[in-house]
């Protein structure tokens, strides 16, 4: 049965979404219909992180047998680019070897953005949906380690902004050529360029404009007290994420 041959790998909060949404409507592209299977991390696992959030969320998404993720892959109807999108695996300390394994060619696509930035948006986006229950993000920063002592999947901000040994694993284990790494703020300012040069590397026909209707990580800033809390803690989350 098929399986994957590309892998969107993260970041996190960094425009993922936007370029699964792009791919997908590629007449070449096959992207699982599911987005986040995060097969590559918990392969095999039975997943008991203890957030409450965690519940409903990665222990319950979360494809953990072979068989699960490759029916993910049961609609391919020959095109030349077969992929998935979850933001783990650049996270992940056992995905990179895992996927070597399983599609030792599969190319690799990661997209970064400035980690405070990226840590800051993911906090708001958790505030908005109601899941974060600190409202300040200095706060926030300073429960992360107890909460991943605790086996929390959730609230991970700073600790997901360490690119440099994120992409050493795999940089360690798969060819450069294998792998492709843009910057969130190319993908914001100019999409088309971006993706033009994303087909290029899957190997399609570049000259394919998709809709662009759904932009890199449009989420809403609160503009409330939340907002005016995260802002005046603005020294003491400076000290934590350095």
């Amino acid at each position: 049965m098929t399986m994957p041959n590309f892998l969107i790998i993260g970041a996190m909060k960094a425009g993922t979404t936007a370029l699964y949404s792009y791919l997908e409507q590629h007449p070449e592209v096959y992207m699982s219909p599911v987005k986040e299977p995060n097969f590559f991390c918990f392969e095999g696992e039975t997943l008991d992180f203890r957030a409450p959030q965690d519940q409903e969320g990665i222990n319950r998404t979360s494809v953990t047998h072979i068989d699960d993720y490759r029916a993910l892959f049961r609609g391919v109807r020959g095109e030349a680019a077969v992929g998935e999108a979850s933001h783990w695996y650049l996270y992940h300390p056992k995905a990179p070897e895992r996927i070597r394994r399983h599609v030792p060619d599969a190319r690799l696509i990661a997209v970064l953005r400035d980690p405070v930035e990226r840590a800051y948006s993911q906090f708001l986006h958790f505030v908005r949906d109601g899941q974060e229950p600190l409202t300040v993000f200095a706060q926030a920063l300073g429960e992360e380690e107890r909460r991943m002592r605790d086996h929390w999947a959730f609230g991970r901000y700073a600790s997901r902004g360490f690119y440099y040994s994120q992409l050493r694993r795999y940089y360690d284990l798969f060819d450069r050529s294998r792998i492709k790494v843009y910057l969130y703020e190319d993908l914001k300012a100019d999409a088309p360029a971006l993706l033009q040069d994303t087909f290029r590397f899957l190997e399609v026909d570049p000259t394919f404009v998709p809709e662009l209707s759904v932009q890199p990580n449009v989420s809403g800033i609160p503009r409330n007290r939340v907002l005016h809390e995260v802002l005046t803690g603005s020294g003491r989350t400076k000290a934590i994420l350095k």
